[in-house]
């Protein structure tokens, strides 16, 4: 096996914020493979709610790990993990950097720091929390987590069930936060026989209140451009349901949720919207801390930091190339 450090690069930040418009831009002019670290664009059709790139755009500057599995399938950080080593490592056989380009944290770490040595599950103590869920709902297994672990709370939805389960049932069974777990990170982690160097752009919002605008022009957007009738369509699907990984992201969610007839199509929209500003918060709190010690932190304003970008990127090339 290598033992010269392979460079992976990694540009993140809040959804929202132009990860996926800066890195196109980069592409253009160095040479890197984009590699999407995002939980929604690795399903097929769904497209406009995930703010996937357009075909045309895709041809120009082309995604690695987009449209992976259809809507239908159960996608998890260990099969990312399986998907990004293949895709890294034909990036490095073809003399191309690596440049992954997302906000899923958990899909970075399990990929950089190593999937978490988490305790195997608990029937017992499992069944305990499916029964509190089918009689009080998530949130309110959302509200028992919060007590027992609040920095877990913060970074879960109260709807991503599967998350505050496992939240939740780590705390039980450990006594620890799940955070704890996410926290080791192993410092010789090899990707395909290779030990890796990281370097990461932390893209954050020099002003909170702008990036919360932004977000919702961005949905707005999204309704104009036709997310319902992509729901629509893919509600057709026999074996899609709200229960589908897929189908609780949000505005997916949301939207199906008013084609049932539960909510209004306004209460779908401020939903929705509130619901990417949750998103957003819960991001940067998470990437305050992750690599706190080994990431450049670039403020976004009212345009792309295009040039700043690209000094981070000629000065991380030249130092290890």
């Amino acid at each position: 096996m290598s033992a010269n450090p392979r460079l992976i690069l990694v540009i993140t930040g809040p959804t929202g914020i132009g990860k996926t418009d800066l890195s196109m831009a980069l592409s253009e002019q160095f040479p890197i493979r984009l590699l999407s670290a995002d939980s929604v664009m690795v399903y097929q059709h769904l497209d406009i709610g995930s703010a996937k790139p357009a075909a045309e755009k895709l041809s120009l500057s082309p995604h690695e790990l987009i449209d992976l599995v259809p809507p239908e399938h159960a996608f998890d950080a260990g099969q990312f993990v399986t998907h990004a080593t293949e895709a890294i490592k034909r990036t490095w056989d073809s003399n191309l950097v690596p440049c992954l380009v997302g906000g899923t944290i958990m899909y970075l770490k399990s990929l950089l720091d190593g999937l978490d040595p988490l305790p195997s599950s608990d029937p017992i103590i499992r069944a305990e929390i499916r029964n509190k869920a089918d009689h009080e709902g998530w949130p309110a297994v959302h509200a028992w987590l919060e007590s027992l672990d609040s920095g877990a709370a913060q970074m879960i939805h109260p709807n991503h069930s599967s998350r505050i389960e496992r939240a939740l049932e780590v705390r039980l069974i450990t006594g620890d936060s799940i955070c704890s777990f996410w926290s080791k990170r192993k410092t010789d982690q090899r990707i395909a026989g290779h030990p890796i160097e990281v370097a990461t752009l932390a893209l954050m919002p020099s002003d909170r209140e702008q990036l919360k605008s932004r977000l919702d022009r961005r949905f707005d957007a999204m309704l104009t451009e036709g997310l319902e009738a992509e729901v629509r369509f893919l509600r057709e699907r026999p074996a899609l349901s709200l229960t589908c990984t897929s189908m609780r992201s949000v505005g997916y969610r949301q939207m199906w949720e008013f084609l049932d007839g539960s909510i209004s199509k306004n209460e779908m929209r401020e939903q929705a919207k509130a619901a990417t500003r949750q998103l957003a918060k819960r991001q940067m709190t998470w990437l305050r801390s992750w690599r706190a010690d080994a990431k450049t932190i670039i403020e976004v304003a009212g345009s792309l930091p295009i040039g700043e970008a690209k000094n981070w990127l000629s000065g991380e090339l030249d130092r290890v190339l």
